[in-house]
């Protein structure tokens, strides 16, 4: 692998999220992270934990790609970056984010979807920009996000693209668990992962799954619909 790399140990499978630059999502990444969440399953790990080199975990979608693709390129693209991210929402494993580093767009979509999202605090970034950006959050993004985002920050946070430094989004709610800047957070992810050893992992896939197959599968059903809606009325 080269955008990422994947290891066991004990119970706990982690995937790296390491490209050399910034974690840009482009389609070796898609495939990369669903060959990795293949493995978490066969390796029939109890937790799995999402991290980063220091200082960056995602900036999001590879900027460089997006203006090359024509409609049809975009569509399946865009079609990708749902169905995965989607994946690791309903994944009947429990997730962990836990890094030190900026979150951007795809990256803080990526943390939203995990079961617990921890952080260092420090000099970093956790923002979903994509309006900033001119460019649309379709329901597949908000469904992810409204579930980690406390309901009284959803218009700060989406539709106002705000910023916040680690601490201000633990101090929201929107981050689970803050470590002290310079602290271990592979520590702290895996002390909270030995609390899920003692989960029944097949209760806890199919709660998952019932918790959020419908609204997930429903925002599937929509997605080209918002899609062409977007390209066809507001992207002028």
């Amino acid at each position: 692998m080269t955008k990422m790399r994947y290891e066991k140990e004990d119970q706990i499978a982690r995937i790296t999220l390491d490209d050399g630059k910034v974690n840009a999502m482009n389609w070796e990444f898609f495939s990369e992270l669903n060959a990795a969440l293949d493995r978490t399953i066969a390796d029939k790990a109890a937790v799995l934990i999402f991290t980063g080199r220091p200082g960056i975990f995602s900036a999001g979608l590879d900027l460089k790609l997006l203006p090359t693709q024509d409609l049809g390129e975009q569509v399946k693209f865009q079609r990708t970056f749902a169905t995965t991210m989607l994946r690791v929402y309903q994944f009947p494993v429990p997730t962990i984010a836990a890094y030190a580093g900026h979150s951007i767009a795809g990256g803080a979509i990526l943390s939203y979807a995990c079961d617990r999202f921890m952080v260092a605090d420090g000099p970093y970034t956790i923002q979903i920009n994509e309006v900033a950006n001119k460019m649309v959050i379709p329901s597949w993004i908000t469904l992810i996000c409204r579930s980690a985002i406390p309901h009284r920050y959803w218009k700060e946070a989406l539709l106002h693209a705000t910023p916040y430094t680690p601490r201000q989004a633990f101090e929201r709610g929107i981050v689970d668990d803050l470590v002290e800047e310079g602290g271990d957070i592979m520590a702290a992810a895996s002390a909270y992962a030995e609390k899920l050893f003692k989960l029944h992992t097949p209760a806890y896939a199919a709660t998952k799954k019932f918790l959020r197959q419908e609204e997930s599968a429903h925002v599937l059903d929509i997605f080209e619909k918002e899609l062409l809606d977007w390209r066809l009325n507001y992207n002028v």
